[in-house]
């Protein structure tokens, strides 16, 4: 009598977003778009402003904001002032994400980044905080403007190879777009509000939200166990 042998489920991948998700920098984002507003005729806003209002691309957002259409040369020196501005704040995690990203490392779980950050400053400011080695594939921003996250979700996980089953694909962000774009190669999302998105903006993306990564993670992981037994 010959014993069946179960199929062997395919890895489970978690991708992680940076700014807002694996990077706390919300209030940086904050500052230095304040720091560009007044310049162009328009006060500061509040955080809960930004985080009710914040889309790709971050044009429509300033334009959105001003109430008018900036012309090309207004928005160039208005994305130069606020990177400028935004380089000024050091890089750090949001709280407990490294022993979160260690954790699952240790359960033999892949990760990999994914970002609209431009590519050569997302690879360096993920050097500064020691967790390159926790990421099978860093991907960020090559072209200049970018309006939605899904063709770059496709291409990375494309690249992270034939074993990567977008069924079995967690993506972890805190915008409306991150569900958008892992909804859109069958990847289970799971937002988190600890982002750039208020909570009431993440709820209308309909996917599961959680108020922090570890929750998040978890909530994510029963999902796609749910369908089989997670990897030893």
């Amino acid at each position: 009598m010959h014993r069946t042998t179960a199929p062997v489920p395919t890895p489970v991948t978690v991708v992680w977003d940076w700014n807002g998700t694996l990077r706390d920098d919300v209030k940086d984002h904050l500052d230095a778009l304040n720091a560009t507003l007044p310049d162009l005729g328009i006060s500061p806003i509040t955080l809960e402003r930004y985080r009710a209002e914040h889309r790709t691309p971050i044009r429509a957002f300033y334009d959105a904001l001003l109430d008018r259409v900036l012309d090309d040369q207004q928005w160039h020196d208005a994305d130069a002032a606020f990177q400028r501005e935004l380089a000024q704040h050091p890089v750090r995690l949001q709280p407990g994400a490294r022993d979160l990203m260690l954790g699952l490392r240790a359960r033999g779980i892949r990760q990999s980044l994914l970002s609209l950050s431009l590519h050569d400053r997302l690879l360096t400011e993920v050097r500064a905080v020691g967790i390159t080695g926790l990421l099978d594939r860093v991907d960020g921003r090559h072209e200049p403007v970018v309006g939605s996250k899904a063709p770059a979700m496709a291409r990375h996980l494309a690249a992270l190879g034939p074993a990567t089953d977008p069924a079995r694909t967690l993506v972890i962000g805190d915008t409306v777009d991150d569900a958008l774009a892992a909804l859109s190669v069958g990847a289970v999302p799971v937002l988190h509000t600890r982002g750039l998105h208020s909570p009431e903006r993440l709820a209308t993306a309909g996917v599961p939200v959680a108020d922090s990564l570890k929750d998040a993670v978890d909530m994510g992981l029963a999902i796609i166990n749910s369908t089989g037994p997670e990897p030893r």
